[in-house]
């Protein structure tokens, strides 16, 4: 049993390998740090989780790299830094690990931090109910316990003999019942009564480096037809904004009239009539903020091939999964051309009845995900200390 006054001292790893971990991570941290106000806690994240102290010892962009063929490009890297921060934790034995999401990277980590007796935490189930099922088995071999963001996962979990528990999905509570797009406009300074699409190409510079030409391309033949449309492309960080540049130049796009911000994703996203966006995370935030959508995704083409055959659902985005329906549509590869992205985004910001259906069952979704994830994902992690 670990006391109060060795938890408060206590050392922490965490594991968070791309911007939406580290916006969960955050919220984790923020119910996690006043119980452990002089915990040292450390391992690879971002921006958000150092706002609570977290110290990195290796940049999170390193690990930010999706696709089967292209983790392969980094693979020898990336494991070297999983061996390097595993003999790092192992020499340390801090109280408990928390990979957040990274299941790629996580899981192995986890595995060997396990069986050498450290409590291993696991944020954000992998997604074993649309593909990769037979990881379950080695979820039970590597995770002391699971925190899961939707409700479904929970009983999963508990017929496979894996402690779980359900906290709720953290964006659920970042983004308001009812956005705010007039601020959201304003903010941006757009205008306040003409349409407004969101460009979301991703956050990985392989999401860019494929989605960049298509959306764009479509944002081009939208501009044709309406030419009041406003566009607005929130960019992860500096880097990215570079490269979006340079891949608009490259493909004879820099003359679409888009407004690039750093970061600001959620302001575009209250501020939008609909949105464009890459399969991920995002799609659960655009639901969140009610938004009509049209999800795509390109990849390397053999990446492709493999992932196609692996899935057990129709769907792909989130929103979809959830409802269990098609209610936005899915472009996805080769279906994901300029003009078809232009058509699906066209129909989502003309239709109204569609909008308002999408508005309803959106709200009932975000209802439905809504809990105290900081409160629930620190007390179960501060359970699994205690268990030390």
């Amino acid at each position: 049993m670990i006391s109060d006054t060795h938890r408060s001292a206590a050392s922490i790893a965490m594991v968070a390998g791309e911007t939406s971990g580290d916006l969960l991570a955050s919220r984790m941290l923020s119910g996690l740090r006043p119980a452990l106000p002089e915990a040292h806690i450390h391992g690879i994240g971002g921006p958000r989780m150092a706002e609570y102290g977290f110290v990195a010892d290796w940049p999170m962009e390193k690990l930010a790299v999706r696709g089967l063929f292209e983790v392969l490009a980094h693979y020898r890297e990336i494991k070297g830094i999983r061996n390097a921060l595993r003999d790092k934790l192992l020499a340390e034995r801090p109280a408990v690990f928390v990979g957040v999401d990274a299941p790629d990277f996580n899981l192995d980590l986890e595995l060997a931090l396990k069986r050498a007796g450290i409590q291993t935490v696991h944020f954000i189930s992998p997604s074993i109910w649309a593909w990769r099922g037979g990881r379950i088995k080695k979820i039970a071999q590597a995770v002391s316990h699971m925190l899961v963001v939707f409700p479904f996962e929970e009983e999963i979990y508990r017929r496979a003999g894996i402690p779980a528990t359900y906290v709720g999905h953290p964006l659920a509570e970042v983004i308001p019942m009812q956005p705010d797009a007039v601020s959201a406009r304003a903010a941006l300074g757009l205008s306040p009564d003409k349409p407004v699409i969101a460009i979301l190409p991703g956050s990985r510079m392989s999401e860019l480096k494929y989605n960049t030409t298509p959306f764009v391309g479509a944002a081009k033949i939208l501009s044709r037809r309406d030419p009041s449309i406003q566009f607005v492309v929130p960019m992860a960080g500096e880097s990215q904004k570079r490269y979006f540049a340079e891949l608009l130049a490259r493909d004879g796009l820099s003359d679409v009239r888009l407004q690039v911000t750093n970061g600001q994703s959620h302001t575009a996203l209250a501020a939008a009539d609909a949105v464009l966006v890459a399969s991920g995370t995002a799609t659960l935030e655009v639901a969140l903020f009610k938004k009509p959508m049209v999800i795509a995704y390109r990849m390397l083409r053999a990446s492709w091939e493999i992932l196609r055959h692996m899935g057990y659902q129709p769907w792909y985005g989130l929103p979809n999964i959830l409802a269990r329906d098609f209610l936005v549509p899915e472009l996805l590869q080769q279906a994901a051309t300029p003009q078809a992205l232009a058509d699906a985004l066209w129909f989502q910001l003309q239709d109204d009845a569609n909008r308002d259906d999408l508005m309803r069952r959106f709200t009932d979704m975000h209802h439905e995900l809504l809990r105290d994830t900081a409160r629930e994902s620190a007390r179960a992690v501060l359970n699994v200390m205690r268990q030390d």
